[in-house]
């Protein structure tokens, strides 16, 4: 390890390479939407804390995936921003590779979360009468640790298996930021192990959940068409369509960066993929809940209610 490292001591982020002027137009459009997208899973994060009528499984997996786009968008978006305004973009071999980690870690762990939310659902449309009995709070942090753990053991895998090539140049890492296809195509090595362990990982993270959540919607849809009620049937759809939202924006760039074949041409536009990722998709997640959840907006209203009196 020792040995690579001094090969290269730092990477180059090249960027958008776009004109000043327009580079600083970037950074207060992306600085307002970090700042909003902190601010937004902070207030998710926060009245599912404050409000013991959000303290429900389903909440309870909100706040996780609360928690994870806050520290998705903080480990990326940062360094972004001060590249916009610095001509010097350099970032250090190890801060490289720990954002390539956490990169993946949180990406992994969304995806295993974004799973065990639509078990969530399936148990409360199809198991309604056994729900509070099958989704016990020991079981709730049983799925939650196991996702956590899940997703940063093979974060950390990719990591060892990064750090045993040896990086002798170039060193321009052509991405926003050090995304694992970017940094691998710098190697001095052959990394077609490296290439293995991601096509397996896109099929343990990417495929596996999406088929499981497939399956799981195919049941709670099948559920959802025998309800008598119309009101019912209106209520139960507006829980499950905010997930679905959120797993098809999600889901879908991911495979499509990972799972379709690299080309010169598509480096523009996964660079575009990986910003949405990265600072919108984290924005967009607590506007979906938020704005087509009627619990969470009444939670809102009483808080902002609870403050003004």
């Amino acid at each position: 390890m020792g040995s690579n490292q001094s090969w290269v001591t730092e990477f180059i982020l090249v960027g958008f390479q776009l004109r000043a002027e327009m580079e600083v137009l970037l950074f207060w459009i992306f600085s307002l939407f970090y700042i909003f997208s902190l601010l937004a899973n902070g207030m998710i994060l926060g009245l599912i804390c404050l409000d013991s009528r959000l303290h429900t499984p389903m909440y309870f997996f909100l706040s996780h995936l609360a928690i994870i786009d806050i520290s998705y968008a903080s480990n990326n978006v940062p360094k972004m921003l001060a590249n916009l305004v610095n001509q010097k973009r350099t970032i250090s071999f190890v801060s490289c590779i720990m954002q390539t980690f956490l990169y993946l870690g949180f990406a992994a762990t969304e995806c295993l979360i974004l799973v065990v939310m639509s078990y969530d659902r399936f148990v409360a449309i199809c198991h309604p009468l056994w729900y509070t009995v099958i989704m016990s709070w020991r079981l709730c942090l049983v799925l939650a640790a196991t996702s956590w753990s899940c997703g940063f053991i093979l974060a950390l895998v990719h990591a060892i298996l990064l750090l045993r090539l040896p990086f002798c140049g170039p060193r321009e890492v052509n991405h926003l930021f050090c995304e694992i296809l970017s940094v691998l195509k710098l190697a001095c090595a052959d990394t077609w192990i490296n290439q293995l362990v991601i096509v397996a990982a896109c099929m343990f993270v990417l495929v596996g959940p999406l088929s499981l959540m497939l399956i799981s919607y195919m049941c709670i849809l099948w559920a959802i068409l025998k309800i008598q009620s119309g009101e019912g049937r209106r209520k139960a759809f507006s829980t499950c369509s905010s997930h679905l939202c959120v797993v098809g924006l999600f889901f879908g760039i991911a495979m499509v960066v990972y799972m379709v074949p690299d080309s010169k041409q598509r480096e523009e536009q996964e660079k575009i993929l990986s910003l949405f990722h990265s600072l919108f998709n984290p924005m967009l997640n607590p506007l979906i809940y938020s704005l087509r959840n009627a619990q969470v907006k009444a939670s809102l209203y009483r808080a902002l209610k609870k403050r003004s009196m």
